[in-house]
């Protein structure tokens, strides 16, 4: 309690005490014979009546001290807090009273958000042939547990923010790195993660956001390329992403990256209508600290929402998207780190380890227009893969995706169609074809989704050389999708 609050109760009882010794008939001296017994009564009366008003401004006065905040007030003020519901469904942790010992921020502001989200798929037929997946390196039908990942993410009144997600599944993607290099010979080896099965981060960072048109990221997270890689696993309209996508995106990588919107203060109205992301990293994934050589992968993305608007009262917009990618790469190192890119002798495809130093220069354009109910998604990704010591061939591989849907029960089930073709570009008649056709249903949004997609896929390399194999391929994929 503060010292002004003791003051006031003090005073409380110093005026009680003053009516009792000297308003009480029987504990002060005789009046005057003058006053009559209606006299002393009366100005008795009076006594109380100021002495409860005067009490009543002291309660008030002490109340008005007690709802008071102190600048420093403690975060926790119960010894055991509860979850509530926080930002997009998550638990925002709270506790109203003092603990035994407080604890106090460095700043005036906190909050700590816990969620995740868990994906189970079921595959069958040709499974994931239309990755590249079939003949030497064909998969057999599955329960797949695709991603079962927790996220903590935290927001500080010094304008700071940051997210800690990990993954307890691995993906069937192999990440490669650099392990070490003879310095006589200049060799070097490369270490796989392909069978690992523990706990591994995904997005690890700390964003500063004190100035919306420059925010600056540290740490790991997915490089600005390519709009389908950087749309949410949780939020995809068809359950897997296209091979494009998975073949000439960096996917997560570790560095540092200003991003912003150049118009949130000149035009607040119009804040979205551009955003850019500017990134330098290491280049050689995700959970790998050693950079492969002393240079780094450049990553730039421009966006433009040149509309936003309605469209028979629905959410409608249209999004623009370009990106670019530098790198320089050592012997050894993955370029296809998320999915797969070198043409095998029987068609199939597999990640591509480089044989020798390289110099990659890559990019991509995309768009996306949503009217209501249907949404209407294209990109193309382009890579250009040199030798610096002509120890491999160039080559220039490309891809491209068309994704159309729409919602047959407003905001309940979804159709979707794609239509997707990646040429790796090193040999002749490399290239792969899928169609995709689903249906989501989402019971509670993107937090409660059931999804179910088939998949149709050729492959011009065995339509041309038949005696390989089987040409044409098909799958069944079927998700269940909990976010938390």
């Amino acid at each position: 309690m503060s010292k002004h609050a003791q003051s006031l109760i003090t005073k409380l009882c110093l005026s009680l005490v003053t009516i009792v010794i000297f308003g009480a008939p029987s504990l002060r001296a005789a009046d005057p014979p003058e006053q009559s017994e209606g006299e002393r009564l009366k100005k008795l009366e009076q006594s109380v009546r100021e002495l409860q008003q005067r009490n009543a401004q002291l309660e008030e006065e002490v109340n008005q001290l007690r709802q008071n905040k102190e600048p420093f007030a403690p975060i926790l003020t119960q010894p055991e807090g509860k979850a509530v519901a926080g930002n997009g469904n998550k638990a925002v942790f709270t506790a109203p009273t003092p603990p035994p010992v407080d604890v106090h921020p460095a700043g005036p502001e906190y909050k700590l958000t816990l969620g995740g989200y868990i994906q189970a798929n079921f595959e069958d037929g040709a499974v994931s042939a239309f990755e590249g997946r079939f003949g030497l390196t064909a998969l057999k039908d599955r329960f797949r547990l695709r991603r079962a990942r927790i996220t903590l993410t935290g927001d500080f009144a010094e304008q700071f923010d940051f997210k800690v997600e990990g993954d307890f599944e691995q993906s069937d993607s192999a990440i490669t790195a650099l392990k070490s290099i003879d310095l006589k010979t200049g060799k070097t080896t490369t270490v796989s993660n392909s069978t690992r099965t523990e706990f591994s981060g995904t997005d690890i960072y700390i964003n500063w956001h004190g100035v919306p048109e420059a925010n600056l990221r540290i740490g790991q997270w997915k490089a600005p390329f390519g709009l389908e890689q950087l749309t949410p696993d949780t939020q995809i309209y068809t359950i897997e992403r296209s091979l494009p996508t998975g073949a000439l995106t960096p996917e997560r990588q570790i560095g540092a990256m200003i991003w912003g919107r150049p118009l949130s203060n000149v035009l607040p109205e119009q804040k979205d209508l551009v955003t850019y992301y500017a990134g330098v990293f290491n280049g050689n994934g995700r959970n790998f600290n050693t950079n492969d050589n002393n240079e780094f992968m450049y990553v730039g993305r421009m966006e433009l929402q040149p509309w936003k608007g309605n469209f028979f009262g629905q959410q409608s917009f249209l999004k623009l998207g370009a990106d670019y990618l530098f790198s320089r790469d050592e012997t050894g190192s993955n370029i296809s780190p998320a999915l797969n890119l070198k043409v095998n002798s029987d068609g199939s495809l597999s990640s591509y380890t480089l044989p020798g130093p390289d110099e990659r220069h890559a990019y991509s354009a995309d768009a996306w227009l949503r009217l209501g109910p249907f949404d209407l998604i294209g990109e193309y990704l382009d890579e250009n893969v040199r030798s610096r010591d002509h120890s491999f061939s160039d080559f220039e591989a490309s891809g491209e995706y068309v994704q159309g849907s729409f919602f047959i029960v407003p905001r309940t089930l979804q159709a979707v169609v794609k239509w997707e073709h990646l040429n790796p570009g090193q040999v002749l008649d490399d290239g792969i074809e899928s169609i995709t056709g689903g249906l989501n249903w989402y019971i509670h949004g993107d937090y409660l989704k059931v999804m179910a997609d088939y998949v149709h896929t050729w492959s011009d390399y065995r339509q041309v050389h038949p005696t390989v194999g089987q040409d044409s391929f098909d799958e069944v994929l079927l998700r269940m999708q909990v976010v938390f």
